[in-house]
Order: structure tokens, then sequence, then C-alpha cells
């Protein structure tokens, strides 16, 4: 998967390369997402951004962690070949403040809970969705433990109610 990816008002840091081992080990574990047609835009933004996209896009007035915007349907995605031109997956944009604050909250590195919602962010451009149905949320929660473990991430809900 190619990630186009942008950086406006986060803290410098090794963004790209974090976000391409997250898309990498999503890619092994949710083998529809190794396509190499793929391509997903990626904004590491303000809050005050995803505020407005939020609003905009999705009829919610508060900023969010990570927002995704599908070009695909699961379906779509699914039966796309290997070979042709490049098509788009997605946008995803993850708000600093929230995702700074949020990984404070957990005691956890900025860069794990950023990986952490990178691969949320991805799991959902795929068609994977937490709100469905608990079964659908559990299995999605699943794989997002598989995949950050494959990155050295513990797992981001345990010891959550």
């Amino acid at each position: 998967m190619e990630l186009n990816i942008d950086i406006e008002g986060w803290p410098p840091g090794d963004w790209e390369a974090l976000a391409a081992r997250a898309a990498d080990a999503c890619a092994e574990l949710a083998p529809e997402l190794a396509n190499p047609r793929l391509s997903t835009s990626l904004l590491f933004t303000t809050d005050e951004e995803v505020h407005a996209l939020n609003r905009e896009w999705r009829d919610r007035d508060k900023p969010t962690n990570v927002l995704s915007f599908p070009m695909l349907s699961r379906e779509e995605l699914l039966d796309l070949a290997p070979e042709g031109p490049p098509v788009m997956l997605g946008d995803l944009a993850l708000a600093f403040k929230t995702c700074a604050r949020e990984a404070e909250e957990k005691s956890a590195p900025l860069e794990h809970h950023a990986t952490h919602l990178i691969v949320h962010g991805l799991l959902h451009l795929a068609g994977y969705d937490h709100e469905t149905s608990k079964e659908d949320a559990d299995n999605m929660e699943a794989l997002e433990i598989q995949i950050l473990a494959k990155l050295g991430i513990a797992d981001p809900y345990m010891g959550r109610d």
C-alpha cells in the first residue's frame, strides 16, 4: 500500500516511518490491505482540523482521535485484482492534542498510541467496524491487538472495563 502523508501541527518525529510500519503490519495480518494497487492518504493534523472534518463529514461537532473516510466498500476491496492502476482506499486524519492526551491517560508513548490509531483507521478503511455489533467489535479489537503485538506494542485495551 502506498501512503501519502501530510504532517501539520505534530511535533518533530519520524511519523512517516511509523505509519509505514503500521501499514506493513496491517497488510501481514489483514491481507486485503496488502494489495499493491492501494493508496491511502494520511493526515497528521490539529484537533481543530479534525473537528472541522468531523463536523462537515460526520455531523459530529467535536474533535476525535482518528477519522477514517473509506473510498471502497469491503466487497470492492476484497474483489480488487492485484494488477491494474492505483486505487484510493481512503483517507485518515489523526488529531495531535487528542492523541497526546489519550496517550498520557494510558501512560503510553505517543508513538505507540498513534500507531494504534493508524492501525484502527486502516482497519476501518478495510471495512472492519466496531460499531455494528459486539462480535464485530471483538473481532476488530483482536486483530488490532495482533497487529500491534507484531510491532512490539502492548495491548491498548488491557485493563479496560
